[in-house]
């Protein structure tokens, strides 16, 4: 039997694991901007890992799914104000693609994240994508991820707001300077640490 390495998120060691200006929640909200994509397949999907990384890589399912898995535990704070605690997510680290793409070039700063619904995309530092507890995860609580929650691969940091773990997740790009994504082009944050209510850019 495989075994899959697990990693406990810091922020789940808190005394208070509440951020500021959120409440608990056991339900799993819908939030996304519009809908899940059209057409998405197994046999279509693919993970493209390029901009500033030494060999630009690129997945099909199989493909990804034969790289060694993790499994995170961590709190997902979304910035409409509920937070859903002790998940546990699976799938392969940021830093093994990282990795495999012959590391991040000396002048990467920011990833911006692809999504196949309708163009979709978000930007975080690559501090925060490197962190130790994110992953493209397929898997939630043991179970593949649905439609509605990102299937096939999401990408979970679960030290940002929930809207920077972007679903449907088909690109990540590596950049020099940072790029707004979606939410960020229409007002939110453009980093999202939910310990500082980083919820809106002004």
């Amino acid at each position: 039997m495989e075994t899959i390495a697990m990693i406990i998120s810091p922020d789940t060691r808190r005394e208070n694991r509440i951020p500021p200006g959120q409440s608990q929640t056991t339900k799993w909200p819908v939030l996304d901007a519009g809908g899940p994509p059209r057409g998405l397949t197994l046999e279509n999907w693919r993970l493209e890992l390029d901009g500033l990384v030494n060999e630009p890589r690129s997945w099909n399912w199989s493909e990804f799914n034969q790289l060694p898995k993790v499994q995170v535990f961590a709190d997902f704070h979304c910035v409409t104000r509920w937070s859903r605690l002790d998940n546990t997510w699976e799938g392969v680290s940021v830093r093994q693609l990282i990795e495999l793409a012959g590391g991040a070039k000396p002048e990467a700063r920011f990833v911006v994240a692809h999504c196949y619904d309708h163009g979709f995309t978000t930007n975080l530092p690559l501090a925060d994508f490197l962190s130790d507890d994110a992953l493209v995860a397929t898997h939630h609580d043991g179970e593949p991820l649905t439609l509605e929650h990102g299937w096939p691969a999401r990408l979970i940091v679960p030290q940002l707001y929930a809207w920077k773990s972007a679903k449907w997740l088909g690109g990540l790009e590596l950049r020099a300077a940072d790029q707004a994504g979606f939410w960020e082009r229409n007002g939110y944050h453009m980093h999202g640490d939910p310990w500082k209510e980083e919820r809106f850019g002004w």
